[in-house]
C-alpha cells in the first residue's frame, strides 16, 4: 500500500457501508475500491436520533470497511461531493455536523491512514452505543430495514 500522498483511504462505519446499500453508497462505489474490513479507534453515541461516532485514544474499537480511492487525480472531486453528502458543507456561521480527519485505521494487523467522518459536537449526556457494529444495531433498531 502506497501513502496518503498518492493513496486516498477512507473508512466508513454507518450509511457509506455497504450494508446500507443508501445511493450514497453506489457513488461511493463508483469510484473507490473496496479493500476489507477493518477498526479505528473510537466509540458510538446515540444523539437522540442516529448513531454518531467520534474518535478516543481508548483501547475502544468501530468496526467498519476501509476503501481506496481508484483514480488519485479525482481526489478533490470524489471527497468534494462525499463532504456535501456528509453536511460538511454549511452555510456561513453554520457548525457542520460531522468533520472530515485522518486516522490511523487498522486492515488485517497493519495501521494504515485513512480520511474518517467523525461527529463534530460534544457528546456529552449523550447514552454510548455498546454495539460491536452499527449496521447490526441499526437494523435491529428499525426492525431489519437499512434504511
Amino acid at each position: 500500500m502506497n501513502d496518503m500522498n498518492t493513496t486516498h483511504r477512507l473508512f466508513v462505519y454507518g450509511s457509506l457501508r455497504s450494508g446500507f446499500k443508501s445511493p450514497a453508497y453506489e457513488y461511493l462505489a463508483r469510484f473507490f475500491s473496496p479493500l476489507g474490513d477493518a477498526f479505528v479507534q473510537g466509540r458510538f453515541y446515540f444523539d437522540g436520533n442516529v448513531p454518531v461516532a467520534c474518535p478516543t485514544n481508548s483501547e475502544n474499537y468501530i468496526p467498519g470497511e476501509l476503501y481506496e480511492l481508484e483514480n488519485t487525480e479525482e481526489f478533490d472531486w470524489v471527497i468534494g461531493q462525499l463532504d456535501d453528502y456528509e453536511g460538511l458543507n454549511v452555510m456561513p456561521g453554520e457548525k457542520p455536523r460531522y468533520r472530515r480527519d485522518r486516522a490511523m485505521v487498522n486492515y488485517q494487523g497493519t495501521w494504515l491512514e485513512a480520511w474518517v467522518y467523525w461527529f463534530n459536537a460534544p457528546v456529552t449526556g449523550m447514552p454510548e452505543i455498546d454495539a460491536a457494529d452499527i449496521l447490526k444495531y441499526l437494523l435491529n433498531k428499525n426492525g431489519g430495514k437499512s434504511e
